[in-house]
């Protein structure tokens, strides 16, 4: 039973079931001979010996062409099988590339491919085909593509590497790897690589690893190099195996093994005198036949003229010479100097390891002559003044020359017409045009200009700084003066206060502090470190009836001269909380007043004054105006308004209060003069004649087509308050309350009677009184 059962385990899953099921069954025989014969064994044990699976030999070559019969390739067998027994296969490739007859042989009908499918899996079952009925159980196997060697070596495209110029014997420079589909644990699938030109410097071996066999590989002679490569299969045998070519690129890099050198042994440059440090004079070629990136060249020039010349690297690592001072002309007119340059490369041989090798060239140098500007002594000066009142003004003198051989005359100038410092236009001595306030600003800075004394000269700058120096002019001032204030529950000897002094001079000495006037309520004492803290002598001050009190306090500062001033401190009483934190203030009305203030009085005094002038003079034109006309220009006139009149105010076009005088001023009278109407007779206005009038004019009126009317109809709005002649209204009036006569309403006969008897005397009353 367990060899059964072990057989059974081994076969089942492995490629080798058809080997070791022959064996299994050999092993298992004599046990299930002796089991045969002995009786005394179950019957059940008997038939689990009696099942068994049986293969022949599962493997097929490839590429083998279909024969006609198929070729038998193995056998299926069971212990079960009888002749009502059929045999099935399922799986891959079962019933189309592998059948199996009646009698369990397994032929392959096609041929077959390794290199597309090497390993088929099929299940074998055993079932009566008159019933239909499975017999045993399902058994898997596979059966196994053998290679053959029909597949070539294949290398990738484009293969390329490279290697860095003097490496050591031996450094790898690249891998080749090819492939061939044919079984690689097999000689068909195995690879052997050959070079086939280059023997000398390279070697391959059989993992296509390519070595280098020299350290004398130069990129400067041959940068690149083109090897032949083979690949076989069946590499252990010579006469037989598929093979392929290829070709393979090996580039040498470069490292910096060559010294660099000038191109030549002398550069000659010119440059002006006038050029500025940092001007590039030209470039001192080199030569290196080490590719850009691995050129490292130094310079180094003559000791004595570094300081005059420089030599950088530029992008092309070639020499770019630049001016490092200024050139001069009159001093000299050519420089010859000798350029170093080095460059540490790599070493090429065991007896040159990194050698410092360097060459020389010579340079030259001519400078060319330029019209040069005034050159100051100074390219900037420094003065320094005290500030107030000056004994000289002279604060110092700016000097510039021609550089040139036939050098001009200087004349000096300032150009900022701001400047508080003028300059003497020949000797350059700077002065001052005004008195100076270092409070006002401490310092100045200017520029001095220097022209050659000739026409289109040119012209050079050079900037002065003055600094305004500190005198003792100004007295200090009290500080903090928010911070004294007295609290109603402030005790006799209480601080109520500190202040402190400030003074807008420079390094002013330690302020002393007094009282100007002597205190009843408080005195002060000087801290000794510029403050002075003031202290109560009486206590019980209130907001309710206390008034704002007034310290004159005297500050004296340690200057020289010294300072002093009389400095007003204001104090008020205030309610406090706990620790003196103040809590309300009583405001107090100071009896002094700004000039701003009384200035802005005595302006809305004078702007008063103007307009009251104005005002009676209106008034007094006004009165002249109607003075000075004749009765013969007073008329009523016939006037279209667009719009309703000022009323009663409106005195200028119509004064009623002619009215009330045309009787009784004789003036009212036609004039003599030419006029624009019709000359008739116009009754006087006297007593009876006023109807008459009325209808001479009215006659007038109607055959006069060429002149004016006299009639003019105001409409007034509203009745004006200004009418000499009074309201012609009824209301808020009465004949009683009037301020004129209206008696003479009564003389202008029966059509103004009502308008007698409305404003005047009654004519009854006035009889019965006669």
């Amino acid at each position: 039973m367990m060899k059964q059962s072990a057989c059974r385990q081994m076969t089942e899953p492995g490629f080798w079931a058809g080997v070791l099921v022959v064996l299994c069954t050999l092993s298992m025989g004599a046990d299930v001979h002796q089991a045969l014969k002995t009786p005394s064994m179950p019957s059940r044990v008997l038939q689990r010996q009696k099942r068994a699976w049986k293969w022949d030999k599962l493997y097929v070559n490839e590429e083998m062409p279909p024969k006609n019969p198929p070729e038998k390739i193995g056998k299926l067998d069971n212990t079960f099988f009888d002749a009502s027994a059929r045999f099935i296969l399922s799986g891959e490739g079962a019933n189309d590339i592998f059948t199996v007859n009646d009698n369990g042989d397994i032929v392959v009908n096609t041929k077959l491919d390794r290199e597309k499918k090497s390993v088929y899996n099929l299940t074998a079952s055993l079932i009566d085909f008159k019933t239909k009925k499975q017999l045993d159980k399902n058994d898997t196997f596979i059966i196994v593509v053998m290679d053959i060697n029909d597949n070539s070596p294949v290398f990738p495209p484009d293969i390329s590497g490279s290697i860095s110029e003097s490496s050591n014997a031996g450094s790898i420079v690249m891998t080749v790897k090819a492939t061939d589909a044919d079984d690689p644990t097999t000689q068909n699938g195995m690879i052997g690589y050959k070079l086939l030109n280059g023997t000398d410097l390279f070697n391959i071996n059989n993992n296509g690893e390519i070595r280098t066999m020299t350290s004398s590989l130069d990129r400067e002679k041959q940068s690149q190099y083109i090897i032949a490569i083979q690949a076989k299969d069946m590499p252990d045998v010579i006469t037989t195996g598929n093979s392929a070519t290829t070709i393979v690129t090996i580039n040498i890099n470069d490292v910096n093994d060559n010294i660099a050198t000038f191109k030549t042994g002398e550069y000659r440059f010119s440059v002006k005198e006038d050029s500025k440090p940092g001007h590039k004079i030209g470039i001192l070629e080199v030569e290196d036949k080490d590719e850009i990136q691995n050129k490292d060249p130094s310079f180094t020039i003559q000791a004595e003229f570094d300081g005059v010349f420089g030599v950088k690297l530029n992008n092309e690592k070639d020499g770019s010479l630049s001016l490092k001072s200024l050139l001069d002309y009159e001093t000299e007119k050519m420089h010859t100097f000798i350029v170093n340059v080095l460059e540490r490369t790599v070493s090429k041989s065991p007896d040159n390891q990194g050698p410092n090798l360097q060459t020389r060239a010579k340079v030259f140098i001519t400078v060319i002559d330029v019209d040069e500007p005034p050159v100051f002594s100074q390219t900037e000066y420094k003065f320094s003044i005290y500030e107030g009142p000056f004994k000289t003004p002279i604060i110092g003198a700016v000097s510039a020359k021609d550089p040139d051989k036939d050098g001009y005359k200087i004349r000096y100038s300032i150009e900022d017409p701001n400047s508080p410092v003028a300059v003497d236009p020949v000797q350059g001595h700077l002065s001052l045009k005004k008195q100076l306030d270092r409070e006002d600003k401490s310092s100045y800075t200017f520029q001095v200009t220097a022209q050659e004394d000739a026409p289109s000269g040119l012209k050079s700058y050079a900037l002065v700084n003055l600094k305004v120096l500190d005198i003792n002019d100004n007295a200090p001032e009290l500080t903090n003066r928010s911070h004294v204030y007295i609290c109603e529950s402030d005790k006799p000897g209480t601080i109520i206060g500190t202040v402190g002094a400030y003074d807008k001079d420079e390094n002013s000495g330690r302020f002393r502090f007094t009282l100007a006037k002597r205190s009843l309520n408080f005195t002060l004492h000087d801290n000794g470190n510029n403050t002075a803290s003031i202290k109560l002598k009486q206590g019980g001050f209130s907001t309710e009836h206390s008034v704002e009190h007034m310290l004159e306090i005297e500050i004296t500062d340690g200057g020289t001269p010294e300072q002093k001033n009389i400095d007003r401190l204001y104090i008020k009483v205030c309610t406090c909380q706990t620790g003196r934190q103040m809590e309300y203030c009583k405001a107090y009305a100071r009896t002094g007043m700004s000039v701003s203030a009384l200035l802005a009085i005595l302006l809305c005094i004078v702007t008063i004054l103007v307009i009251v002038i104005l005002i009676v003079l209106r008034r007094r034109y006004q009165k002249e105006i109607l003075v000075t006309k004749s009765s013969g220009e007073i008329h009523e006139q016939l006037v279209s308004y667009d719009e309703e009149g000022g009323g009663e105010m409106d005195t200028n076009g119509y004064d009623v209060s002619i009215l009330s005088s045309a009787c009784h001023d004789s003036s009212f009278r036609p004039g003599t003069g030419p006029s624009l109407y019709a000359v008739v007779k116009k009754p006087s206005a006297c007593k009876g004649d006023m109807a008459m009038m009325i209808e001479v004019k009215k006659d007038e009126a109607d055959h006069d087509r060429d002149g004016i009317p006299y009639d003019t109809l105001h409409i007034y709005g509203y009745e004006g308050s200004e009418s000499l002649a009074g309201s012609l209204s009824s209301l808020d009036s009465s004949s009683s309350g009037s301020n004129l006569d209206y008696d003479f309403l009564h003389e202008w006969g029966p059509r103004f009677r009502t308008l007698a008897q409305l404003y005047g005397v009654d004519g009854s009353d006035s009889d019965s009184s006669d």
